[in-house]
């Protein structure tokens, strides 16, 4: 039998196969299609009294209980939809018979299907955008139950004294939908595989990212609180960008879209090889990958940070490139984050950028609840 190296990814020459990445990133499950089904109602009784001494006993069919829904509800101790890859349809209670001596039935109960923050649904079949869950506690009905059936003492009048018949209860709600997860962060780290986003990120937050010496070391998209001087932003990490992402390369544009909800983008660029045609076609890259995904992702405040400076032996080459990049109007900071040089520096404008975007934003919403065009 083929003996493989547990320590790191099955690869060829280095590079790691499609399958090797489907199946080792298959642990942040971020898509999914599932069934939801609201419970029936139940059927309302066709019952009469029958009782000692009592003549001619009317009727007393009692109604049917309610189907209960299905309902999603943003958790934020959930992280991925992995309780949505082995089990794909969800069926709610169906509501009770309704019975005699005017006895309702149990209306059925619900199901609460928990989903992380970011979680996008949508219709299956029409792609219609149904809810977007963003933040913690939002919750939505899915399906809603269907109305038990009214029993036969509902039917009882003047003109209409013995009713023989009851209703049945109605079918509950049933939609097939597609659960997408778009991670909900301020500052999105970007860059080439080994650029140094986990080092970075394990550097300025709690977060534990796997940290190595090849490439497609982070499989999922990892999380951190920043803390700044005067409050905190959440920063994540993104991984598997490469040329092609966006045709599906590497990791595809399975990442690229959780780059979409995040504020600021952090674009670290490996500059322990100060070559300035390297270091531009490295940037060059994950720009058109950016655009080729979403032209909107280039209109984002945009940080270059030029990283792993402690490698260079010299720093003349660094001054060339920082001018490169402000001259197209970027923002550049040169960091290293193995000996934190400039990391404090960093944090502050990250932070004052996050501030600025949320502000934007917060003016944005108010300016479309007043009916006015945001200036």
């Amino acid at each position: 039998m083929r003996q493989f190296d547990r320590k790191a990814p099955v690869n060829i020459n280095g590079i790691f196969t499609r399958e090797t990445i489907t199946i080792l990133a298959a642990m942040f499950i971020d898509e999914a299609n599932i069934t939801v089904k609201a419970g029936d109602g139940g059927p309302g009784s066709t019952s009469f009294r029958r009782e000692k001494f009592v003549p001619r006993g009317g009727p007393d069919g009692g109604d049917g209980g309610k189907g209960g829904d299905v309902i999603f509800l943003a958790d934020r101790g959930e992280s991925t939809l992995l309780q949505f890859r082995f089990k794909r349809e969800f069926d709610a209670e169906r509501g009770g018979h309704g019975s005699g001596s005017n006895c309702h039935g149990k209306d059925g109960e619900n199901i609460v299907l928990k989903v992380p923050p970011g979680t996008l649904i949508t219709d299956f079949a029409t792609g219609e955008k149904l809810c977007d869950l963003t933040e913690h506690g939002q919750s939505w009905v899915a399906t809603k139950g269907g109305m038990g059936g009214k029993g036969n003492a509902f039917f009882r009048s003047s003109t209409m004294q013995a009713p023989r018949f009851s209703q049945p209860g109605i079918e509950g709600e049933e939609k097939k939908i597609h659960l997408e997860l778009r991670l909900l962060a301020d500052v999105g780290i970007i860059g080439l595989p080994n650029a140094g986003k986990s080092t970075l990120i394990s550097r300025l937050t709690a977060a534990k990212p796997k940290i190595a010496d090849y490439p497609f070391t982070t499989l999922s998209p990892k999380i951190g609180v920043v803390q700044a001087d005067e409050g905190s932003f959440v920063m994540a990490d993104m991984p598997g960008l490469i040329e092609g992402a966006h045709d599906g390369k590497g990791l595809g544009i399975r990442f690229l879209k959780h780059i979409a909800r995040t504020a600021v983008l952090c674009h670290l660029i490996d500059v322990s090889d100060p070559d300035t045609k390297k270091v531009k076609h490295d940037f060059e890259i994950i720009e058109r990958e950016l655009e080729s995904f979403d032209p909107a992702m280039l209109e984002k405040r945009q940080f270059v940070v030029l990283t792993k400076i402690d490698a260079l032996s010299e720093r003349a080459p660094l001054k060339k490139l920082i001018k490169l990049f402000e001259k197209k109007g970027f923002t550049v900071l040169a960091i290293s984050s193995v000996a934190g040089e400039n990391l404090p520096q960093l944090v502050r404008q990250l932070h004052a950028a996050v501030k600025q975007a949320r502000e934007a934003e917060h003016t944005k919403e108010q300016a479309e609840k007043d009916g006015q065009p945001a200036g």
